[in-house]
């Protein structure tokens, strides 16, 4: 152990432990007996002396539990469920379609599933409960543990820290590392000769090397093993570079790239795709409806075809939809709900021409804002249209483009979609579980043939933002659309 090799603040924190061998210091004495401000310095020096064997070193580590920014929301404004379960208290009539017109949509369907799990029913439209007392006595506890914070958490219940851990953004927890040091026979053993403090130079100068005053200086040590720092340099955002990922793949596979208009009319993005007029999608709450352009013009000739194939099934042999067609409806200006509605309108202007065709863009949804949901999001859209073309391409097709893209295990699933039959939904396999991705299937006959096409269409969609959370890891969509620059930069190359 060479004492000669010590820094200054090593020197003046050993010499100050030397005038009582037996005390623990604490960070507050180092400071205090060494006239320092920063923290830093004291734990540095401590650190230095410590892998020296000139001082001992202990630490102890605290969690600290406090409120994060949702937690924070409710202790001002109240717990959701208070607030929820105070309206029915109140309420003359505490029904489910009352409750919706008194809170925001991304409020009463999360509050009324909190009141469900502590006792509240709902039937009928009405809520009730065996016990209200008891109701109010969980919602009472949980906001005394808000206001109770921070604490330490070994003086929290164990059942209310588990309950607020799984509610995000609620509560964190903060680990405190505290040091004390004791100086060691070795330590104690330095003469002070060679605790004086000495003019350290870290940075020669011509200044320094034309006054010869470096003949008698110290010269700060430098370990140039170490690693160096990684240079930041200019990158693609892991969203924009997964999309050029998918778009060679794409390519690499055969397939040409379309790219069309984010404003479409009602007609091209459902009624084309044999979507009911009266479809729970075509609603407000559901799709971006447009004030300008309200109206869009559409050709009597194609509104005429798909009015026919939703009333009765035209020639298809399908028995259609019933009820009435609106041509109102069909013209009405969107934000396109789906990319398949540029697919079909490139299908209309070459029926009789095979191609293959993907598109990764964005589309727009009304979609409350969560961890797995966006109301702007990309999708990759895929299509096959070849004589020939059958179930068995499909999904050979999409176990290729999985397997180019790292992920080997893939399986179909049955499902339904109105615009494909046979229609599968697309899995892999993820952290030993099976993760949906997305939809596929061949088109209907009441899709293409009212547009002359008379080769089978194998089509597929999937989410680029859930693909993206797999390849990345991560556990909440809005990550992927943060500014976050550490993060970004530290995200692997793609």
């Amino acid at each position: 152990m060479d004492a000669s090799k010590l820094l200054n603040p090593e020197r003046r924190m050993l010499k100050m432990m030397q005038n009582d061998k037996s005390k623990i210091w604490s960070l507050e004495d180092v400071l205090d007996g060494c006239k320092w401000n920063d923290q830093a310095v004291a734990v540095g020096a401590g650190l230095g002396l410590s892998n020296l064997g000139f001082v001992e070193t202990f630490e102890s580590v605290e969690t600290l539990v406090k409120l994060s920014s949702e937690g924070v929301n409710a202790l001002e404004n109240g717990l959701l469920e208070a607030r929820l379960w105070d309206w029915i208290s109140n309420s003359d009539n505490p029904d489910m379609a009352t409750l919706q017109q008194s809170f925001e949509r991304h409020e009463a369907g999360p509050g009324v599933g909190l009141l469900k799990r502590i006792g509240v029913t709902l039937e009928g439209g009405k809520f009730s409960t065996d016990n209200p007392a008891k109701v109010s006595e969980i919602i009472s506890k949980r906001s005394e543990f808000l206001s109770s914070l921070p604490a330490k958490v070994e003086s929290l219940e164990t059942e209310m820290l588990e309950h607020f851990k799984g509610r995000r953004g609620f509560i964190e927890s903060q680990d405190t590392t505290t040091r004390t040091w004791k100086i060691t026979v070795q330590g104690s053993s330095v003469t002070s000769d060679l605790l004086i403090e000495k003019e350290m130079v870290s940075e020669i100068t011509p200044e320094l090397l034309q006054s010869d005053n470096w003949r008698d200086a110290e010269f700060r040590a430098f370990d140039v093993t170490l690693e160096s720092s990684t240079p930041r340099t200019g990158r693609s955002h892991p969203m924009q570079a997964l999309i050029e990922r998918i778009r060679n793949i794409f390519l690499e596979m055969g397939f040409s790239e379309l790219v069309e208009d984010y404003v479409q009319t009602a007609g091209w993005n459902m009624d084309a795709l044999f979507i009911p007029q009266d479809h729970p999608a075509r609603e407000m709450q559901d799709t971006f409806y447009l004030d300008n352009p309200s109206k869009i013009e559409l050709s009597d000739d194609v509104m005429d075809l798909w009015s026919k194939i939703h009333i009765d099934g035209g020639d298809t042999g399908s028995l259609g939809w019933g009820g009435k067609f609106s041509k109102d409806i069909s013209q009405k200006g969107l934000l396109r709900t789906h990319t398949t509605v540029n697919t079909i309108q490139y299908l209309a202007e070459n029926p009789s021409k095979p191609c293959r065709m993907f598109t990764v863009d964005r589309v727009f949804r009304k979609e409350a804002i969560d961890r797995t949901h966006l109301p702007e999001f990309h999708q990759i859209e895929g299509i096959i249209m070849e004589e020939g073309a059958n179930l068995q391409m499909l999904v050979t097709t999409l176990k290729t483009f999985y397997e180019k893209m790292g992920y080997p295990e893939v399986r179909v699933r049955p499902a339904y979609f109105p615009y494909t039959e046979p229609s599968l939904e697309i899995e892999v396999k993820w952290r030993g579980k099976w993760l949906e991705l997305g939809g596929a299937g061949i088109f209907r006959p009441e899709v293409t043939e009212p547009l002359g096409i008379n080769h089978p269409v194998l089509a597929w969609g999937m989410g680029l933002e859930r693909l993206a959370m797999l390849v990345l890891g991560l556990d909440d969509i809005r990550q992927l659309y943060i500014s976050d620059l550490e993060w970004l930069r530290n995200q692997p190359i793609i």
